[in-house]
């Protein structure tokens, strides 16, 4: 049986972040015409007529939801409306037409954050199975520090095939119940992962979780939310 990990964050703004990274990397012209996304040509006019539009709309959506204070349940509905859509067409966009594309490098998906192929020459790098384990430390006025490492280590290297680690976080007034309620993400090659605040968030609850990443974009099992607060 084959399993599919889904290299789409679930994070809405770190699938906005990465969506903008495709989509900034396709707008150079010379990076378009090389991949065969010239806008004469099928492929072109989908970029510009279905991915593109969708992307816009789910960013417009997201933008007028990330504020807690303006959030509307009309926004909520809004913002997974168009959501899915964008994940649907980003999806597409990955594997009709990039990933199995001969004009298209690993260099050039890694520029627009999507997994590279593998390659050959032995089996693949298996996604993470194994937890981070995640300490917190303030520094400064505003400012964390979260030291990660794999869980039950004695050193910070990172587990085998591991490329980094995602850091969701959000500064909320009650725990969160699940993982989609961070909706701040970060990524970090090197512990430790600094955050800093203006003043007035000091003295507020910030809630993390972290999980690995390896090399080809496949995501492990992330740790138990756990909170801090801001000094």
């Amino acid at each position: 049986m084959t399993t599919t990990i889904d290299w789409q964050p679930q994070n809405h703004e770190a699938l906005y972040d990465q969506g903008m990274q495709t989509g900034n990397y396709l707008d150079d012209p010379m990076n378009r015409d090389r991949m065969g996304f010239s806008p004469m040509t099928p492929q072109g006019e989908w970029l510009d007529t279905e991915f593109q539009p969708k992307y816009n709309a789910f960013a417009a959506a997201f933008n007028d939801w990330k504020d807690p204070a303006m959030r509307t349940p009309m926004k909520t509905a809004l913002l997974k409306d168009t959501e899915k859509a964008f994940r649907e067409a980003y999806r597409y966009l990955y594997t009709g037409f990039l990933k199995g594309s001969p004009l298209v490098n690993n260099r050039d998906l890694l520029a627009m954050g999507l997994p590279e192929r593998h390659s050959g020459g032995g089996a693949p790098t298996p996604p993470p199975t194994t937890f981070v384990e995640a300490t917190v430390t303030p520094v400064g006025p505003g400012v964390l520090e979260i030291h990660f490492r794999d869980k039950g280590s004695d050193h910070k290297a990172k587990p085998a095939g591991v490329h980094g680690a995602e850091i969701a976080w959000a500064i909320l007034d009650a725990p969160p119940t699940n993982w989609e309620e961070l909706t701040h993400s970060s990524f970090d090659t090197h512990t430790p992962f600094r955050l800093s605040f203006g003043n007035d968030l000091r003295g507020k609850t910030i809630y993390f979780a972290l999980r690995w990443e390896n090399t080809t974009g496949e995501k492990g099992p992330w740790n138990e939310i756990q909170n801090a607060i801001i000094p």
